[in-house]
């Protein structure tokens, strides 16, 4: 009896064995297939998606071979760094959304070069554009500037005054999300004639970049533009309402017109987008300056202020540091109710109102954050004849920053 169940465990015990060995078998070959398919998915990291200019591709080699030597030279500062400073000045420089070390150590490299010019832009018309028309763009929202051509920023006489039109752009980040942007680029200049493109990456702090790159192209190509409005692709511009505006005005004279913001604190908080550390900008407000959205300048103020940004240190923020650029040349903007750059608000006596009301739009030059079928929509339900506001839309006043009472520590007023 003793034997036969033995002999039964043994047998239990080979099957065992037996079942085990061909599993541990077949997840072998699976990792294996999975491996395979894996290696076939992604491609070879020395492939080319794109071909890349030998101008571009040289000063590309050139970057990234000044990148790695500076990140060995960052490693070594930063190995040094760990052993002489405390962990709390490392927190503060690791938890920033934004390398401003680095930032500090390249932004006296102000001059990119042109890789996609339009010098002819403004000399199409004797005594050049009444108003030349810049807007931020960046390569892959081809939709955005389709949009702009076919509405508001279109060329030619508003109001008997012409008009003309430029795209500013920089390099993309991020190429691969777009690998036929030169293709494009390319083809779009060839066919508008508005694309202006420099050799810096276009990021949101790179935004000075293109600040003072397209002050100086102005300066050089365009200096006989009376006016110019420069602006995001996603606003709404009403340029007959600007034009009206600009027509009693001397371009020989000091102009700076939009949504200017007063009493403005830097934002100490690290994770937000707009965050400076006290390190970089010492002082408790920013001077006044324009929302981006859109603004209008005159030739003569804007010759001033390409002079003035080649004297102020960058900022990384563009529309203070064309504030701080006003405040070189000691010329104080102007507000105007009808540049909207935060959108327009619901009037709080009327809240049953739409504000997407081409009503609301009639009286305004600039309204920021539209989407692109609301520009175009907009654009043609302003100029539809049947067009009828019998009662005046009245919308919030210009934007301004609250000054918050200070506090103590426990949070009560001082």
């Amino acid at each position: 009896m003793r034997i036969q169940l033995k002999g039964d465990a043994i047998c239990t015990l080979f099957l065992v064995v037996a079942l085990c060995t061909m599993i541990y078998s077949q997840l072998g070959h699976t990792s294996i297939r999975e491996e395979k398919m894996n290696s076939r998915k992604k491609p070879a990291a020395t492939s080319r998606i794109f071909h890349v200019p030998a101008v571009l591709q040289k000063r590309l080699n050139t970057e990234a071979t000044a990148a790695k030597s500076r990140s060995i030279s960052e490693v070594k500062r930063a190995s040094v760094e760990i052993q002489e400073t405390s962990v709390t000045m490392m927190a503060t420089l690791t938890h920033s959304a934004f390398d401003f070390k680095h930032y500090l150590q390249d932004k006296d490299n102000r001059k990119f070069e042109l890789l996609v010019n339009q010098p002819k832009k403004c000399r199409t018309n004797p005594g050049g554009p009444f108003l030349l028309i810049a807007i931020k763009s960046l390569v892959e929202d081809f939709d955005r500037r389709e949009v702009v051509r076919k509405t508001w920023g279109r060329e030619g006489p508003v109001n008997g005054m012409q008009v003309q039109r430029v795209f500013l752009l920089g390099i993309p980040k991020n190429k691969t999300s777009l690998p036929t942007w030169e293709t494009l680029v390319r083809q779009e200049s060839q066919m508008y004639r508005d694309v202006l493109l420099w050799g810096f990456q276009d990021t949101f702090f790179n935004l000075t970049l293109k600040e003072i790159h397209f002050l100086n192209w102005a300066e050089k190509f365009c200096s006989n533009a009376k006016f110019i409005f420069k602006g995001d692709a996603d606003v709404f511009v009403n340029v007959e309402n600007i034009i009206n505006f600009l027509e009693k005005r001397d371009p020989s004279e000091d102009l700076f017109v939009g949504d200017i913001i007063y009493n403005a604190h830097p934002i100490r908080v690290r994770k937000s987008k707009y965050y400076i550390p006290e390190s970089m900008y010492g002082l408790a407000m920013y001077p006044a300056y324009a929302g981006g959205g859109g603004f209008v300048l005159s030739s003569s103020t804007m010759k001033k202020l390409s002079q003035a940004c080649e004297e102020v240190e960058l900022f990384p923020i563009d529309d203070v540091f064309l504030g701080m650029c006003l405040q070189r040349i000691n010329l104080k903007p102007i507000m105007h109710e009808g540049f909207k750059t935060f959108g327009i608000t619901k009037p709080s006596a009327a809240p049953h109102l739409q504000t997407f009301d081409p009503c609301f739009y009639k009286d305004l030059m600039v309204v920021h954050s539209l989407k692109v079928a609301e520009i175009w929509l907009m654009w043609n339900l302003l100029h539809n004849p049947r067009l009828s506001c019998t009662q005046k839309k009245h919308v919030r006043k210009a934007f301004q920053w609250q000054i918050r009472p200070k506090r103590h520590a426990k949070g009560y007023p001082v």
